[in-house]
């Protein structure tokens, strides 16, 4: 496994604030399998503190034992103290607790750390398949606080990557004015290597130490092997093949005119009904984003969701690539038999982006079969329309329906064109995403 260390993640800051709080409670970190969590919690702990304590529940299950007995937690840490090799001493020490999903005994006693001994300071690492789908007896409810790690976000990669002046222009950008060429078209490379690597830390260090692709494909394809050996691992027997049905038709559902996910797809006959039980438990497990219709823009948004129709996207768009069976020469190349395809990747790409963002998955919204438009969602006060365009034509009515239909105050798309307003129409370049709520702050409003 290569090094990902050297890769900064935005959430250390967020650790580091939950360090200083006075009122501090012991911190789950969740987040899909190989998405880095246990990295960035040693190198938090290394920078931050004096001495880590580390303990992996799923390489030592003897661990469990120091938890069956009773809810001491100052006999817990002796046990655990004697495992570390040197004492563990509040305040200094991080104890990290991993994989904290294979032991029920461990996350219920987060409870008594916090009501008993909250001078320890405990950071959990578990992937969202196993906390979330824990027996509820076993859960510290409102005893613990959670942190979920994404993939690195564009400008996470574009720092990683050694682009440190090109991330302090983009971060000093607040107003739609037009990029200078050069610096544009550094950007517009940088996210075309994105689409390759995503932002799984190991392809993305592959990349980065050998810009292999050969290597790169080789790491994801080993990541989406493990993916469906733990849906073998964690999911009900009889939810196994049907999981595998809905993960693997993802790439096979976006590729549709509009995307929207068909049941019939998966298997003739096939309903709803029979399948909602594996859905949720992707969708709980972090493994798909799950984008609901909305009949029309109005708050709560919850209110106007049309479940019935939704689609499916992947948690990282260098997977989704690899699953789609596109080579990376398509990407490099501008290859057109994938042109099409690479929509889906805009899509998928813009969608990480928002969800970082926001901290929410946003809703599409159709018109019949007159219209559509890829995302809504709420930016402040405001429910804004954003169309996703994977080159330099835009060419599209359906965004123009929905303004004539709602007029918000800003109407956004997002594409290789460069950064401008005209119109009401704010077009802001895939590689800016992060900068939205700057260019909205200023942008002109109807």
């Amino acid at each position: 496994m290569c090094e990902v260390f050297s890769i900064y993640r935005r959430m250390f800051d967020q650790l580091s604030q939950w360090k200083k709080d006075v009122s501090r409670k012991p911190l789950i970190l969740q987040g899909i399998r190989q998405v880095g969590k246990t990295f960035l919690l040693k190198n938090f702990g290394s920078q931050a503190y004096e001495d880590t304590a580390y303990f992996n529940f799923e390489e030592n299950p003897a661990l469990t034992d120091f938890f069956r007995i009773d809810s001491d937690v100052e006999r817990i840490m002796k046990g655990l103290s004697v495992i570390h090799g040197r004492a563990i001493h509040k305040g200094t020490t991080l104890i990290i607790f991993d994989e904290i999903q294979e032991c029920n005994e461990a996350l219920n006693a987060l409870k008594y750390f916090r009501e008993n001994a909250n001078d320890y300071h405990i950071a959990c690492a578990g992937s969202l398949l196993g906390v979330a789908l824990s027996r509820p007896a076993s859960f510290p409810v409102g005893k613990v606080s959670f942190l979920t790690l994404r993939p690195l976000d564009f400008n996470e990669f574009l720092e990683a990557s050694g682009g440190d002046s090109l991330l302090e222009f983009v971060t000093g950008i607040t107003k739609p004015d037009p990029l200078p060429e050069a610096i544009f078209n550094r950007l517009a490379d940088r996210l075309q290597a994105y689409f390759i690597t995503g932002g799984m830390p190991e392809p993305v260090s592959v990349w980065l130490n050998t810009t292999d692709v050969t290597a790169v494909e080789k790491v994801q394809k080993e990541i989406l092997t493990a993916y469906e050996l733990d849906f073998a691992k964690h999911a009900p027997v009889y939810d196994i093949p049907k999981l595998r049905l809905i993960w693997n038709s993802i790439p096979v559902q976006l590729a549709k005119e509009n995307g929207k996910f068909i049941y019939g797809v998966l298997r003739e006959g096939a309903r709803a009904r029979d399948y909602e039980d594996a859905m949720t438990w992707l969708e709980n497990a972090g493994m798909v984003h799950k984008v609901v219709k909305i009949e029309k823009p109005g708050m709560p948004m919850a209110a106007y969701d049309n479940p019935r129709y939704f689609k499916l996207y992947a948690p990282d768009v260098g997977l989704l690539r690899v699953m789609a069976g596109l080579p990376p020469k398509a990407i490099l190349e501008e290859n057109p038999l994938f042109t099409e395809f690479k929509g889906v990747l805009a899509e998928n790409f813009v969608l990480q982006e928002l969800v970082a963002l926001l901290g929410v998955v946003p809703r599409y919204w159709t018109s019949g079969n007159t219209a559509e438009v890829d995302f809504v969602a709420r930016f402040g006060e405001d429910i804004l329309p954003l169309e996703v365009k994977a080159s330099v034509s835009v060419k599209s009515r359906s965004l123009a329906v929905y303004r004539q239909k709602y007029a918000p105050p800003v109407a956004l798309r997002t594409s290789l064109l460069n950064l401008k307003q005209e119109e009401g129409l704010l077009n802001i370049p895939l590689f800016l995403l992060r900068q939205l709520p700057q260019l909205l702050a200023t942008a002109t409003r109807r």
